[in-house]
């Protein structure tokens, strides 16, 4: 079993992870949200699953910054509204310090204007906090393995919105092999996880997503995956 320690109130587990049964180890998870008892609520609910392992707590972004630098989590379960730098802010401090943590957004906030800068800034994912609990569970581990994950609610709020770019025209300009990547971005996976399905290089696969949204006038892989959606192209 790993290390515990304490500081700033909750309890924390020194990097490492456990062991399971068969290989592999636990997803170590920090939980970032400025209400203690939805903390608690989380916690409560994870510890009982055997791969997950609860590492940390943070109240604020900035806390969660430092934990997540202290603790080195593979996911962190953030809620963007915090006090002081909140957790979309967060978000941006993390993907600058080239942290690996795949970031799960679990909010009660649900606005577009919400949404869209937390997918900007590095999410991995966004849930409500209403979610079901095995779907939280669910959700952390498709994070971890790499996948864009969006509660269906929350995919439906974006596509209700106009798309920079979303006249089908412009889809008409991509080649097959740019469709099939294009597909594929809005089915969640990675550079490395196309390359190797289409069996094509990495740099490859980055040069059809740069023509991709040039040519579809968008400004990121969001948006390609919500004009996808919207178009039939996605799985």
């Amino acid at each position: 079993m790993a290390e515990r320690e304490s500081g700033d109130g909750a309890e924390a587990v020194r990097p490492g992870g456990v062991a399971l049964p068969g290989g592999g180890r636990t997803i170590r998870v920090l939980l970032a949200d400025d209400h203690q008892v939805v903390r608690r609520g989380l916690r409560t609910f994870l510890e009982v699953q055997d791969d997950i392992e609860v590492v940390g707590e943070a109240g604020d972004g900035d806390a969660a910054v430092a934990r997540a630098g202290e603790l080195l989590p593979d996911v962190v379960l953030m809620d963007v509204r915090m006090p002081g730098t909140d957790g979309i802010e967060a978000l941006r401090k993390l993907t600058a310090l080239d942290s690996t943590a795949k970031v799960l957004v679990v909010t009660s906030f649900t606005e577009r204007r919400t949404v869209v800068p937390a997918l900007r800034a590095g999410a991995s994912g966004y849930l409500y906090k209403d979610v079901d609990p095995d779907a939280l569970a669910a959700a952390i581990r498709s994070v971890h393995a790499g996948h864009v994950l969006l509660q269906p609610e929350v995919a439906g709020a974006l596509l209700a919105q106009d798309v920079p770019g979303g006249g089908q025209g412009r889809g008409t300009s991509l080649t097959e092999r740019e469709r099939e990547v294009l597909g594929l971005i809005a089915d969640g996976r990675s550079n490395r996880e196309i390359a190797r399905s289409l069996v094509l290089s990495e740099k490859t696969v980055k040069t059809h997503v740069s023509n991709i949204l040039m040519k579809l006038d968008l400004a990121d892989r969001t948006q390609a995956a919500l004009w996808a959606v919207r178009h039939g192209l996605a799985g």
